[in-house]
């Protein structure tokens, strides 16, 4: 399990998000490719090395083909990369942004993952000017830049693999801050909304430090207080932001972690999470899904039900571990309409598992094997890579999951699969 602790050492925004997750291995070009079924303005991802007070990272800047000129100046008067009055777009409405991501090819995780970000964005606007949420109107967060930070971090982070996000108390800053309604108090009032219950920092620096794009995406994300016990720390990246801090770097550390990896058969326990819902649309409980399988649940499943009254309804069900559950139980409460979930304790028996690559007619397929005392018993690869070679080669996704199943593994030699017949059971090779 791969988990991401962030350090908001000089603030957090948006872009300063991303560009961590970038110094952390993710492709900008790739992410670039996906966000454009936005269909929002021509625009461009660049990216720089960055340092500052004896650090260095990633530094990234959205430019327009059409306005750059307008782009690169806004940055002589910005805190970081966003929340000014010097944008080249007059905003969208919440309804408008959560059209255009919905009807985008992004992956369903992000889709739904993205959408949250913005809800809690258009909740805190809507409680500050008391209007409704569908109305809001971003402006600064509207534009195309803000728009590519937030769909990009949450399409970063998936490409990271990432589940549970740890996020340390952050510096909010002092002074003022210029907004499209005027001359706005540091911290901005939806940054407040936004970071109400969560511990902050002291910090002895002017301007605004935390921006209400940053704290979106890490309260959407946060889902752990703490690193558990036993982490292993495998790369940490840096994300600057636009502005020169006196006393600190203007800096976001994110640390990738891993913990928890399956490497040998044998028992373990788990939680079993449930609660029963009747008044839950089914494109909420397919949110939900995604997001506790994003967050570190082992698996997610539903079962149709009949409820008091003979009202029709679903059980949901959530395997995870001990210490996904706190996070995992927060989620089911913000993102469904129970009142109370049930828990227990389960044993189960797991095989050993490993990765690999196969190499099939129609391009390369991930593969998940496992183990049962000492055979491989079971290949499973995966139905991504199988449905996108299928579309690129006009095949069946079937058929691509039957070449891979069939093909010798790259750099191993071909496992021994093990078949149970009426006659007893025989190994063959595949």
């Amino acid at each position: 399990m791969k988990i991401l602790h962030l350090q908001g050492v000089g603030g957090a925004s948006g872009d300063m998000i991303l560009a961590a997750l970038a110094d952390l291995g993710v492709d900008l070009k790739k992410i670039q490719r996906q966000l454009a079924s936005l269909q929002l303005e021509p625009f461009k991802i660049l990216s720089r090395t960055f340092g500052s007070h004896g650090l260095h990272g990633t530094q990234i800047d959205v430019k327009l083909s059409a306005v750059s000129h307008q782009h690169s100046a806004r940055h002589a008067t910005r805190n970081t990369r966003h929340e000014t009055p010097h944008h080249h777009h007059h905003g969208r409405s919440f309804r408008d942004i959560r059209h255009l991501i919905a009807h985008s090819t992004l992956p369903e995780a992000v889709r739904a993952e993205s959408i949250a970000v913005f809800q809690r964005l258009a909740e805190s606007e809507a409680k500050m000017h008391a209007v409704p949420v569908n109305d809001v109107h971003f402006h600064e967060i509207g534009a195309v830049d803000s728009l590519v930070d937030i769909v990009g971090a949450c399409l970063a982070k998936a490409e990271l693999g990432v589940g549970p996000v740890v996020v340390d108390p952050l510096p909010l800053g002092s002074g003022t801050v210029h907004c499209a309604h005027g001359v706005y108090p540091v911290p901005a009032p939806a940054t407040l909304e936004l970071l109400r219950g969560f511990p902050v920092a002291s910090s002895d620096e002017t301007g605004e430090l935390v921006t209400p794009t940053g704290a979106a995406l890490l309260m959407a994300w946060r889902n752990l207080d703490h690193v558990p016990a036993g982490g292993r720390i495998v790369q940490a990246g840096h994300g600057f932001g636009h502005r020169e801090l006196k006393h600190r770097p203007n800096l976001l550390r994110a640390v990738l972690l891993e913990t928890g990896a399956v490497a040998a058969p044998g028992n373990d326990e788990c939680a079993v999470l449930e609660c029963n819902l009747d008044d839950t649309t089914p494109e909420l409980i397919g949110a939900l899904t995604a997001q506790l399988l994003t967050a570190g649940a082992l698996d997610v499943f539903t079962t149709a039900i009949q409820m008091k009254k003979q009202r029709p309804g679903v059980l949901l069900s959530v395997l995870c571990h001990a210490a996904e559950k706190p996070a995992l139980l927060d989620l089911i409460f913000r993102g469904s309409t129970t009142f109370g979930v049930r828990e227990h304790t389960v044993q189960r028996t797991i095989l050993a598992r490993r990765f690999e690559k196969v190499r099939t007619p129609f391009g390369t397929v991930n593969v998940k094997i496992g183990t049962w005392h000492g055979v491989d018993v079971t290949v499973a690869p995966e139905m991504d890579d199988c449905v996108a070679l299928a579309a690129r080669h006009g095949v069946t996704a079937r058929a691509v999951y039957e070449a891979a199943c069939r093909l010798p593994r790259l750099g191993k030699k071909p496992a021994r699969v093990f078949q149970p017949l009426e006659k007893g059971p025989r190994r063959t090779r595949t």
